[in-house]
């Protein structure tokens, strides 16, 4: 990893050292310059774990990612910094769908001398800061979330109102890389996942969220939504590039699609 090109990518330009302030600031400039985005599942382009694949992207085309890629180079980042990190295997929706959600996402732990702490930048509408491993209520950015330990080992992160998803589970311990492997090949290959079925794109801006769901615009703060459709391939584009930072004119060719799949869910013309 080329570590200054990826502080230059996310506008770090302190000191990096490996303890709590850095990893606060390396996460909250991580989140404030990179989108999360599975637009290349949506163009048929595979997607690796591989946190080399994922930098070039990341950091060489100024693209985004989801939580395989996010966490993956900030992970590799941390780890060049001089940080302990642990690659962890997230359930998102575990608590309505079960154990076979285990894997659909990737955390990390990060161990300070102070404590353990949960850095995750892949999870496209969570906490802009990292989050200590305890059982209590978190603030972050004016959001409310919390994370609770539960009785049979696991831990769950419990995500603002305003979130996509509700919540994610994790153990404490290392994931097993295959059922990683397994769930992001799923992921962007089988019509179930919701990664297949819905272009997506999400921004964090301080005091505020941007989400960009098929058509639906949503800036997002924590008393207050505001929305609007969008009506045009053009007009797609064109918010992926002004306010996403994705230069992603090939993104047209998903229109028809994406109006298809809202007139699917919410019964409007496409």
């Amino acid at each position: 990893m080329d570590l200054q090109a990826y502080f230059e990518r996310i506008g770090f330009h302190g000191v990096a050292k490996p303890d709590l302030a850095t990893l606060r600031a390396l996460h909250r400039a991580h989140l404030l310059a990179v989108p999360y985005e599975n637009l290349d599942v949506q163009l048929g382009r595979p997607v690796s774990r591989d946190p080399a694949r994922a930098y070039e992207k990341i950091v060489g085309q100024g693209r985004g990612g989801w939580c395989y890629e996010m966490n993956g180079v900030l992970g590799w980042a941390l780890e060049e910094v001089g940080f302990r990190v642990t690659r962890m295997a997230g359930g998102v929706a575990r608590a309505l769908r079960g154990d076979d959600m285990v894997g659909n996402h990737l955390v990390l732990k990060v161990d300070l001398e102070d404590g353990a702490w949960i850095a995750d930048v892949g999870f496209g509408d969570g906490a802009l800061d990292p989050v200590p491993l305890q059982a209590a209520p978190v603030t972050s950015n004016g959001f409310e979330m919390r994370l609770e330990a539960l009785p049979d080992g696991w831990w769950r992160l419990h995500n603002h109102p305003q979130g996509g998803a509700p919540s994610y589970d994790f153990r404490d311990e290392p994931a097993d890389p295959a059922r990683l492997e397994e769930r992001c090949g799923w992921l962007q290959s089988a019509a179930e996942s919701i990664f297949v079925q819905n272009a997506v794109a999400q921004r964090h801006r301080l005091g505020s969220l941007l989400q960009l769901r098929g058509r639906v615009l949503r800036q997002v703060s924590p008393d207050r939504v505001e929305e609007r459709l969008l009506t045009s391939a053009d007009e797609y584009v064109e918010v992926l590039a002004r306010d996403f930072d994705l230069d992603l004119p090939e993104a047209a060719g998903l229109w028809p699609r994406i109006a298809a799949r809202h007139a699917e869910l919410f019964g409007e013309p496409a």
